[in-house]
């Protein structure tokens, strides 16, 4: 049920056609945002933006490669232009390849990082004479459990994550006195596309998703809904007072350096 802890605000979501994106547009909605809903499947983000509409939203959606600076402006702009304002603005989109650092081609060093790392410089640069006008306004950077572990087959991925958490609270010292908060939310096994394609790198999807599990305390994997949920809490003035941190959402899967669950728990129900 929603608590309009958005009414009135404006919120741009970059990976916003699956997943923890189309996850967190359709909740920032419910809770009563305008949402842009950014990129680079212009057609998923328009189905999504007319159901959020067809349910009493207000959404559009932006095609944008987000690795690109003059579409992320255009995007941004676009965004104000439609609803006035930019009060919120989520760096979500991202990338995995999954190859050992040796048979890597530059290529793929410049593409991861520039979807997961130069997006959020290109995003925040755009936004901020927006976000100033905002009074109070938000960042929210998607990061990882790779943000502070290594994961075996993704070094580029894992740097970028790295990087992710840095930039973050590089951007929460810089921009908090413009009234600027920003932090950075460290998801663990998540079910989306994203991983499903990582597990098939590997060979079974379902059996390696199910082997990593294991691992996790709870025993389960978080839904996109589960992140967006911890996204919107540094959306908003829930969170008052905190910036320049990370959340970990990730089942208890760092919780312990070794860790096997037998049976069933309470959170499989």
């Amino acid at each position: 049920m929603s608590s309009d802890r958005l009414q009135g605000k404006v919120a741009w979501i970059s990976g916003g056609t699956s997943g923890i994106g189309e996850a967190a547009a359709e909740l920032f909605a419910e809770e009563g945002a305008a949402v842009a809903i950014v990129g680079r499947r212009g057609e998923l983000g328009q189905e999504i933006a007319d159901r959020i509409a067809k349910a009493g939203g207000r959404a559009i959606a932006t095609a944008c490669d987000v690795a690109k600076a003059d579409q992320v402006r255009d995007s941004i702009a676009k965004t104000v232009e439609a609803f006035g304002r930019l009060d919120i603005v989520v760096n979500n989109a991202g990338m995995a390849v999954v190859q050992p650092l040796d048979e890597a081609e530059e290529a793929d060093w410049d593409r991861i990082m520039d979807v997961n790392v130069k997006s959020m410089y290109l995003a925040t640069k755009y936004a901020m004479p927006h976000l100033r006008k905002a009074g109070r306004s938000y960042i929210v950077n998607v990061g990882s459990i790779s943000s502070f572990v290594g994961q075996a087959g993704t070094p580029i991925y894992t740097t970028s994550k790295h990087a992710v958490l840095g930039l973050s609270r590089s951007i929460a010292l810089d921009f908090a006195v413009d009234g600027v908060r920003c932090n950075c939310v460290c998801p663990g096994i998540t079910d989306t596309p994203m991983l499903r394609g990582h597990g098939e790198a590997f060979g079974d999807a379902d059996a390696i998703i199910a082997n990593r599990l294991k691992r996790t305390p709870m025993g389960v994997a978080l839904s996109p809904l589960d992140v967006a949920k911890s996204i919107l809490f540094f959306s908003c003035e829930d969170s008052a007072g905190v910036t320049g941190t990370s959340l970990t959402i990730d089942c208890g899967y760092l919780t312990a350096a070794e860790w096997f669950t037998e049976g069933k728990t309470p959170f499989m129900e």
